[in-house]
């Protein structure tokens, strides 16, 4: 694999046009332009919808594209996103706020994005800045699904941006996972052997049986469907956005905020964060991991920052570029598997909740076959015997089920944590150092070594008990000696266990 000739003509331009664009004021930058977002409902989107509206006050309109779904309706749905903790802050202090946002009904599944013609015409008029954000991070999704979202939703993105007759900045949400198969990612576009159009023409041609038979080898080196589809969306741009005023932010596992909105803000339980879910109720023991190797996360608000300084760095450089920005932790403030199990290992304890099972506490196991006897002895046995208990005081036996479910979760994770990969990330540090030109730095944080792990673990812990579990901070005395019971409950389980074993052995 290599990079592609566009690719290498692109950077080319770069290090002879670009300038230097400090000096300004980024919310200036900001000041009475009409925004677009897609995938505002989703994790990310939310934070970098608030962090818009409380940092740069001076926004005209921001729309966000929203679908119906399921039994709600785009009205509900906008609503709910309204609704969520992550504006908590803005209810508080500038409630006004909420009239800037404006949504559209719109489907990056549907042609021509499923907008009205009347919304497409106001949209291409209008707007200034788009984030494109919306895509399905399901690392199971099936091909067809993650294609038609992250690929051919990109595609339609594309198109739109291509009729909007004030577009300014188009800054484009990918990951740092999209080249797999490269030990050391450059911020640059990869080619690849599959042509993006001939891979959206397969899934939307074939049907879903032989699809199934063609996927492991469509996927390649790559270990899901999320990867593969966002890798093509970088090349979809490559080849259909260059006359737009483009950068791509890839950022690594995106986690909890670190500051903003609030310490340890969260959502969902995908991912890392339903890990950590059932570390802290201390229903999950053994994750199979080489703790050695760098865990690459970064904090939401960080990932939002570069977002928003992209494109108004993006602008500023006057070039017309694709410019890459690798959203990373690895490169500068690297933290090892082993060291952030340790601090989840100890705020875990120190910082309780009510709600957990069994004494927090887990290990690494680098053996999957080791790995998989602990997930049945310490994850599904003690589950259920939970159900057990659960059965006879007339409850549903719900344990088993769900500890089931978690390890098939967590099996999605199994090639994240045992690989590493070294992601370079000059434009980001260069973004950083333009950033602290302007007048308004201290808003925009980019530098991911002011982040001290150690603290950030244990807002991660919190918010998942206040943001996650509904566990405030009124309950840690009540929530600490619980814990004192589980602990002496385990340790008396231990040493029954202990016997039986000894007692097997002496037979």
């Amino acid at each position: 694999m290599g990079t592609s000739n566009t690719q290498r003509e692109n950077d080319h331009k770069h290090n002879n046009e670009e300038a230097n664009p400090g000096g300004t004021s980024i919310e200036a930058f900001f000041a009475a332009s009409v925004i677009l977002i897609t995938g505002a409902t989703g994790f990310l989107g939310k934070a970098l919808l608030e962090k818009l509206l409380r940092s740069c006050p001076r926004i005209s309109t921001i729309y966000v594209l929203i679908r119906p779904k399921k039994d709600l309706t785009m009205e509900e749905r906008f609503q709910a996103l309204l609704d969520s903790t992550v504006f908590d802050r803005i209810r508080r202090e500038c409630p006004s706020a909420f009239s800037k946002i404006i949504p559209v009904m719109g489907d990056v599944s549907q042609p021509d994005l499923g907008l009205s013609e009347q919304d497409r015409l106001m949209l291409t008029q209008k707007v200034n800045i788009v984030f494109h954000g919306a895509a399905t991070v399901r690392f199971n999704e099936p091909l067809k699904v993650a294609m038609t979202l992250n690929t051919r939703g990109t595609e339609r993105v594309i198109e739109l941006c291509t009729g909007m007759i004030n577009l300014i900045s188009f800054i484009h949400v990918s990951t740092a996972y999209s080249n797999p198969e490269q030990a050391e990612v450059d911020e640059i576009i990869y080619s690849t052997k599959i042509m993006p159009e001939i891979a959206i023409n397969m899934c939307e041609n074939l049907d879903d049986e032989t699809l199934a038979i063609l996927e492991e080898k469509l996927k390649g080196r790559h270990p899901n469907t999320y990867t593969l589809t966002k890798r093509l969306a970088e090349l979809i741009i490559l080849k259909k956005g260059t006359s737009l005023p483009v950068a791509i932010v890839r950022p690594s596992i995106v986690c909890a905020a670190y500051r903003e909105p609030y310490p340890g803000w969260i959502d969902n339980t995908s991912g890392l964060t339903g890990l950590i879910v059932q570390i802290s109720r201390g229903t999950l023991k053994s994750v199979y991991c080489k703790k050695n190797l760098k865990v690459d996360i970064i904090p939401v608000d960080f990932v939002v920052d570069t977002l928003v300084c992209a494109a108004w760095h993006n602008v500023m450089r006057r070039t017309n570029t694709i410019k890459i920005y690798n959203c990373v932790s690895g490169a500068r403030n690297p933290i090892t598997w082993g060291k952030f199990g340790y601090y989840l290992n100890k705020y875990a304890v120190e910082s309780p909740t009510k709600l957990a099972v069994w004494y927090p506490g887990f290990n690494y196991t680098p053996s999957l076959l080791f790995h998989k006897i602990s997930t049945v002895l310490f994850h599904h046995v003690p589950a259920f015997i939970i159900d057990i208990v659960l059965k006879f005081r007339g409850e549903k036996p719900m344990m088993l089920k769900l500890s089931k479910r978690f390890a098939r979760i967590a099996s999605t994770g199994y090639y994240f944590a045992n690989n590493e990969w070294n992601f370079l990330s000059d434009n980001v540090n260069q973004l950083s150092e333009c950033v602290k030109t302007v007048t308004d730095s201290s808003n925009f944080n980019v530098d991911i070594k002011t982040v001290d792990w150690s603290t950030y673990v244990h807002g991660y812990i919190l918010g998942i008990r206040k943001y996650i579990l509904k566990d405030e901070l009124e309950t840690l005395t009540q929530a600490r000696n619980r814990l004192s019971k589980l602990y002496w409950f385990q340790r008396s389980m231990q040493a029954l266990m202990a016997l039986l074993l000894i007692k097997l052995i002496l037979r």
